[in-house]
């Protein structure tokens, strides 16, 4: 059965069951011998999360041990995240458009530059992370100029690559209507990249909040990323899935946005219908 013979309804009932499928395999799990150990269970993992939200008197709640972060503290770390998620993202962005575009209608600057690109995308960028720390301290901006060279990649090849992708007969005919080169770049190229970036930007929100979470695990005072190291050092198995949950919730959280941006931006594009 296709998604498109779904109902909305039906389509989240299925979602809801393979949720409940996954939590009963966990539960099962966490009830071996070292299943707790090494896996934690989803009821101590949800009362952590309560207690990081919602936190309430420690002697009345045996899922808030001491030393781990309240109301506030949990805020102030997801607020850190988003800072630099949403600046990566945002430079990310705006330089892969920019190099994207600019690439993709010189030939010869493409040319020039390709090895150094490739070289550059095949790099390991955790090896990065010291530099950018001595470089910009353990501030957010060492964060940010790591998820940045995550986002910036994937937005340029799409970028690039919808650009080149551009009907030929539409950039002919533009030519023929008089259409300078600002004219075609608005009206032909332009869409034409804009399609193709937005269908990387949901990949790339997912990798700017890598990059930042990365960034905070290796050396940090704060964020998501310092909250599941600090649960990982101390051996707290039900902090370190606590963590990834909220993590994968807040990703999913920023990819909404996106689509709502993308619905509004490409209003024109037509919707597929599956039909020939």
């Amino acid at each position: 059965m296709s998604a498109r013979g779904l109902s909305r309804r039906g389509l989240r009932a299925w979602q809801f069951g393979v949720l409940v499928l996954l939590l009963l395999a966990w539960e099962l799990v966490s009830r071996t011998d070292q299943g707790a150990f090494f896996f934690g269970d989803p009821v101590g993992v949800a009362g952590r999360i309560w207690s990081w939200f919602v936190p309430v008197d420690v002697a009345a709640n045996r899922f808030f041990p001491e030393g781990l972060p309240g109301r506030a503290d949990i805020y102030r770390h997801l607020g850190v995240t988003l800072i630099e998620t949403v600046l990566a993202f945002a430079i990310g962005t705006v330089l892969g458009l920019a190099v994207g575009l600019w690439l993709a209608l010189a030939p010869t600057a493409s040319a020039v530059f390709d090895p150094y690109i490739k070289a550059m995308n095949s790099m390991p960028r955790v090896i990065l992370a010291p530099i950018f720390a001595l470089w910009f301290g353990l501030g957010i901006w060492s964060k940010v100029a790591l998820a940045v060279t995550l986002v910036f990649f994937i937005v340029f090849f799409n970028v690039y690559q919808g650009v080149k992708e551009t009907s030929r007969a539409l950039v002919d005919n533009a030519k023929m209507l008089g259409m300078g080169e600002r004219q075609q770049l608005r009206h032909v190229y332009w869409p034409s990249a804009l399609s193709w970036m937005f269908s990387s930007l949901h990949t790339a929100v997912g990798f700017a909040v890598v990059g930042a979470v990365v960034g905070e695990y290796l050396g940090s005072a704060a964020g998501l990323g310092y909250l599941i190291q600090q649960a990982e050092g101390t051996f707290d198995v039900a902090g370190v899935f606590a963590g990834m949950i909220v993590l994968s919730v807040f990703v999913i959280l920023i990819d909404l946005a996106v689509t709502l941006a993308e619905r509004r931006l490409l209003v024109w594009k037509p919707v597929a219908t599956g039909r020939d």
